[in-house]
C-alpha cells in the first residue's frame, strides 16, 4: 500500500510540475497585461503588478483597430469551420458507405497528401490566390482551409463505427443518401462533429502565417497579426502586446473551459475506436 501511495504521490507531483510549466505563461501574460512598461522589462522580472494598469486594454483598442481584427477573425474562423465540417462529413460518408472504382487509390492519395506539411505548399497557394485577385479579401483568407483531410479521416472513424445495416435498412426504406446523412448519420455522430467543429474554429482563430501573406491592408488583418501594431523600430510596447495577447487568447480559453469535457471525450472515443 505504501509503495502504491508513494508512486501515486510521485505521479501527482510530476503532473503538477508540468501543469505549472504549461499554465505559467498564460498567467504571466494576463498579469503582464496589467503591468507598466517598466515592470515588463525589469530584470529580475516582475510577477505581480504593483498598480494594475487597466488602461492598457483601452490603449490596445485606441492604438489599433482591434474590434475590426476580432470581426475579421470571427468571420474567417466561422466560415472555415462550417464549410470544412460540411466537406468532411460528405467525404467521410463517401469513404465509409459508398463503393466506387478507384476508392483505394483515392484513399492512398489522400493519406499521402496528409503527410505533406502545409508550409510546403503555402507559396503555391499564395500564387494561386494572387492570380485570382483575392488578396486582401475574406475569400482569400479562407479559401485554402475550406477542406481538411485530417477532419475527414477523423469523422471516417466515427462513421465507420456505425453499423452498415442501418444504412442498408435506410436504403431499403427509400431514404436517399442526402437524407441518411442529415437525418441519421449526423445525429448519431454529434460528439465527433462537435469536436471537429471546435478544433477547426480554434485553428482558424489562431491562424497567423497565411493571413500575414495574403493581407497588407490593416483593415483585413486578423488578431494574431494585429499584435505587430505594438512593435516598431524604436522598440516594443510589451505591456500592450501582453494585453492584446490576452484579449486574443481569452475567447479560446473560455471555449475550451466550457467544452473541454466534450473535446476530451471526442478525442478519447476516437482513439479507442481506432
Amino acid at each position: 500500500m505504501k509503495k502504491i501511495r508513494w508512486g501515486r504521490l510521485f505521479a501527482y507531483l510530476i503532473l503538477t510540475f508540468f501543469a505549472i510549466i504549461t499554465v505559467f505563461p498564460f498567467i504571466y501574460m494576463i498579469l503582464g497585461g496589467l503591468m507598466s512598461f517598466q515592470e515588463t522589462t525589469t530584470i529580475p522580472p516582475t510577477i505581480i503588478p504593483k498598480n494594475p494598469q487597466w488602461g492598457n486594454y483601452a490603449s490596445v483598442f485606441a492604438q489599433a483597430p482591434f474590434a475590426r481584427y476580432f470581426l475579421n477573425t470571427f468571420i474567417t474562423a466561422s466560415v472555415t469551420t462550417i464549410v470544412s465540417l460540411f466537406n468532411a462529413i460528405l467525404g467521410a460518408f463517401a469513404m465509409v458507405n459508398l463503393h466506387f472504382k478507384g476508392k483505394n487509390f483515392v484513399q492512398i492519395v489522400l493519406l499521402s497528401l496528409l503527410m505533406v506539411p502545409g508550409e510546403a505548399i503555402i507559396f503555391t497557394n499564395y500564387n494561386t490566390v494572387a492570380k485570382m485577385g483575392l488578396l486582401n479579401t475574406y475569400l482569400g483568407l479562407i479559401l485554402p482551409f475550406l477542406t481538411s483531410i485530417f477532419y475527414m479521416y477523423y469523422l471516417q472513424s466515427y462513421f465507420g463505427a456505425i453499423s452498415r445495416t442501418i444504412y442498408k435498412a435506410a436504403k431499403i426504406d427509400g431514404v436517399s443518401d442526402w437524407e441518411y446523412i442529415w437525418k441519421i448519420l449526423v445525429p448519431m455522430s454529434r460528439g465527433g462533429l462537435f469536436t471537429v467543429g471546435l478544433l477547426s474554429f480554434i485553428s482558424g482563430w489562431n491562424s497567423f502565417l497565411w493571413p500575414l501573406l495574403v493581407t497588407n491592408e490593416d483593415s483585413m488583418r486578423l488578431l494574431n497579426n494585429g499584435l505587430t501594431n505594438f512593435a516598431s523600430d524604436a522598440g516594443s510596447e510589451t505591456q500592450l502586446q501582453l494585453a492584446a495577447a490576452t484579449l486574443t487568447v481569452l475567447p479560446i480559453l473560455v471555449l475550451y473551459f466550457i467544452f473541454r469535457k466534450q473535446i476530451i471525450r471526442g478525442v478519447v472515443r476516437n482513439d479507442l475506436k481506432g
